[in-house]
């Protein structure tokens, strides 16, 4: 019988060769890692056979030419990398901001029209201001995280909006009418009373094997009230 006929060879077919893990362990002195501490070495290898069978039916196979070259993963193996760059950002637990701010939101508490607000994250961590590392795995894959805040938007509800770069100055009683050197406000009109909400935004960087990575953005929001009233000048 005669007739060309496919060869195998253990491994997975890519397209242009049969591919398979040949280590996992960096060798500094293999210049097909390239650099990388991760990932896989892959031995890919055509295989060209002779135009006939035997007489047992079987294809005669050669090697032909053979590569070695770094993957971040094995052959054949599926990952969705942001699939998985998602899962890990949400493993940080990202939250709202808990907002700091004077006039307190609390019973009895008024700011004076006029007179400075302050505003900034109450005891900013992990997960409301970051840094947040975070990770997810499928399989022999793992992608890392890390997610912090660049900016906070203050909408004042007066019709302002204050972008503030950092967590803001919390106050203290010593600070007297000064204005907050990073992250305030001043209301000129009465406001009984006025919602402030602050966004935050958030970018997390991710990691996967070798040069693969890229960046997410997301936002979270929380809100609180203040009223601010008119001084009232008391005469004789």
């Amino acid at each position: 019988m005669n007739g060309k006929v496919a060869c195998q060879w253990a491994g997975t077919w890519t397209g242009r060769c049969f591919a398979k893990v040949v280590s996992t362990e960096p060798d500094p002195d293999d210049p097909a890692w390239k650099g990388h501490d991760d990932g896989v070495l892959v031995l890919c290898r055509t295989l060209p056979c002779v135009e006939r069978l035997d007489q047992n039916d079987l294809a005669h196979c050669y090697s032909g030419e053979e590569s070695t070259y770094w993957a971040p993963v094995p052959p054949g193996t599926e990952v969705d990398f942001e699939a998985l760059a998602q899962r890990a950002v949400e493993s940080i637990g990202i939250e709202p901001v808990t907002i700091g701010i004077v006039p307190e939101d609390e019973p009895g508490r008024v700011g004076i029209v006029g007179m400075p607000v302050w505003m900034w994250v109450q005891e900013p961590g992990p997960t409301t201001y970051g840094p947040g590392e975070g990770e997810a795995t499928a399989g022999a894959v793992t992608v890392t995280a890390s997610a912090r805040v660049v900016r906070i938007v203050y909408d004042m509800g007066d019709g302002t909006k204050v972008a503030c770069t950092g967590p803001g100055t919390p106050y203290e009683d010593r600070y007297g009418i000064a204005e907050s050197p990073d992250c305030g406000h001043q209301y000129d009109r009465q406001g009984d009373p006025y919602t402030v909400t602050a966004t935050s935004y958030w970018v997390a960087d991710w990691q996967g094997p070798g040069d693969i990575g890229g960046t997410i953005r997301l936002d979270r929001t929380a809100e609180t009230q203040v009223v601010v009233g008119e001084a009232q000048v008391i005469t004789q």
